[in-house]
């Protein structure tokens, strides 16, 4: 009964929007803590029935001001800075239907070919930078579909990312959230760079592509109802997967970001500030 009526509050809450594009025009700020304002975007991100029983879940929305560029791919959508040549936010749904394997990992790095030209970041930009190609939405989410495989490696999808964090802990939080979304129905995630300082490193001669200092991932499930968050700096490191626990509520402050806005405020409210590791399993934790 209580799934039955979190169903309907989501339905009666949710907004979805057809159009595959939005600009928000405001560029003023680079460093995500400061000068906050209210986006004036709203959008949604739409779920098939057979993925999470044709649910609308809402994208995230910038609490600060920054530029924005919503592009809808198969596999996951993306709020990307043209500034910063890196993405606000990817948001995507992850089920275990999207776990068949159809297709093998391309490898292959592209532009995005809904950007212009001259704002299409490349993998020259990487070249010799010390900085790994860091996917968001991982390729290993995206195997149920060539499409969706190939735009996996869009550069709007990618981030300067510390080699050893990139092979290692990242890629052990991506394993959980495989891992987690086999006990649930579905799982809806969103992650992305965080920028600590006023100034930043970059990389590449052409696109100058900003180095964050961190990275951060909110994990939603509603089946249970519950969310997590995690926070990583943008260094070498072996930690466990506890270490980088933290709130939603703390990543929102972190980013300037609200990311669940199509959840009823009382179950926002609730799941956002709860923060206990030991609601989500490992595999042969439960």
């Amino acid at each position: 009964m209580m799934k039955k009526l979190l169903i309907v509050a989501i339905a009666v809450f949710a907004l979805y929007s057809g159009g595959t594009r939005f600009i928000s025009e405001s560029s003023e700020l680079h460093n995500v803590q400061t000068n906050v304002s209210v986006s004036s975007g709203t959008d949604s991100f739409q779920i098939s029935e057979d993925e999470w029983g044709g649910q609308h879940v809402g994208l995230p929305v910038l609490t600060t001001s920054r530029p924005e560029v919503i592009l809808r791919h198969k596999g996951y959508t993306v709020s990307y800075n043209n500034d910063l040549k890196l993405p606000n936010w990817v948001a995507w749904t992850l089920v275990p239907s999207r776990f068949q394997e159809n297709v093998s990992r391309t490898g292959d790095f592209l532009p995005d070919p809904d950007l212009k030209g001259d704002d299409r970041v490349t993998t020259d930009d990487y070249k010799r930078s010390g900085y790994d190609r860091g996917h968001m939405c991982p390729a290993s989410d995206n195997k149920w579909d060539e499409q969706a495989m190939r735009e996996s490696f869009y550069m709007t999808n990618i981030c300067p990312q510390n080699h050893n964090l990139n092979r290692g802990d990242w890629k052990e939080l991506e394993e959980a959230c495989r891992d987690w979304a086999c006990q649930s129905e579905a799982l809806y995630i969103v992650c992305g760079p965080i920028l600590y300082n006023s100034r930043h490193k970059t990389i590449g001669k052409e696109h100058e592509v900003t180095v964050p200092e961190a990275f951060y991932k909110v994990v939603l499930s509603l089946t249970p109802s519950k969310a997590i968050g995690f926070v990583y700096k943008n260094t070498s490191g072996n930690r466990p997967l506890d270490a980088y626990v933290n709130s939603v509520d703390q990543v929102e402050r972190l980013t300037g970001i609200d990311f669940f806005t199509a959840l009823p405020d009382s179950l926002e409210a609730l799941i956002e500030a709860e923060c206990e590791p030991a609601d989500w399993p490992l595999a042969g934790e439960h």
